[in-house]
């Protein structure tokens, strides 16, 4: 399994703000799946940054992004993951938002988006600490599975 963390934060891109969500998500992939090939990037909220990252990351089997999915004018990363994918898979960004908002109501504000590049399933997490990790504890269970689906195996 290949799965590729992508930061999107001004701040952390310049050396302004240490990544925290980004080693937590690649944390709790290695936790569930300790064979895992992860790689991390950081890179500016600038959709041309985010669509060049997520083109170089293409060849994983998942894209996890962190940060850019809120209200503010600089969070850009569910329009350039859009742009990015061939194909939604809303169940995923709703499931997250739905779990999410048992905890917290400022869930709603989220607008993370999922989907597809071929065979590399994307999907965008709040840039928190805490959005990574709870996030990882819904798609974590199911990624086997959407792996198996991705590469034609069907279900088990």
């Amino acid at each position: 399994m290949r799965v590729a963390v992508v930061t999107i934060s001004d701040r952390a891109s310049r050396g302004e703000y240490e990544d925290l969500s980004g080693p937590e998500i690649e944390r709790q992939v290695l936790a569930r799946f300790p064979d895992a090939a992860v790689s991390r990037r950081v890179v500016p909220d600038e959709p041309d940054a985010i669509l060049a990252a997520l083109e170089a990351e293409a060849v994983a089997d998942f894209i996890f992004t962190t940060g850019g999915t809120g209200l503010s004018q600089r969070d850009v990363t569910p329009e350039a993951t859009r742009r990015f994918c061939d194909r939604e898979a809303p169940g995923i960004a709703e499931a997250l938002r739905a779990q999410s908002y048992t905890e917290t109501p400022a869930a709603m504000l989220s607008r993370g988006y999922a989907g597809m590049r071929g065979s590399c399933l994307v999907v965008n997490f709040p840039g928190s600490v805490k959005a990574g990790s709870r996030y990882m504890e819904v798609l974590g269970p199911v990624m086997e599975h959407a792996l198996r689906m991705i590469r034609g195996e069907g279900h088990p």
